[in-house]
């Protein structure tokens, strides 16, 4: 009887993990993917603004 019951736990554990490894991680949030394409953006705007702004200093200079 003990054989049994151990037996059976056995089969129900390995059961148990073969399940769980087919399950499929939950989908990513894409949240954060847009938040850092925004901050992106940003910089390069404040890049282009201050190249500008250069531009501009050097031809009053002149």
């Amino acid at each position: 009887m003990k054989k049994l019951i151990s037996m059976m736990a056995v089969v129900t554990i390995l059961f148990s993990g073969t399940v769980n490894a087919q399950q499929k991680p939950e989908a990513k949030k894409e949240a954060p993917k847009t938040e850092k394409k925004e901050a992106k953006a940003e910089k390069k705007e404040a890049k282009a603004e201050k190249k500008a702004a250069k531009k501009e200093e050097t031809k009053k200079q002149m």
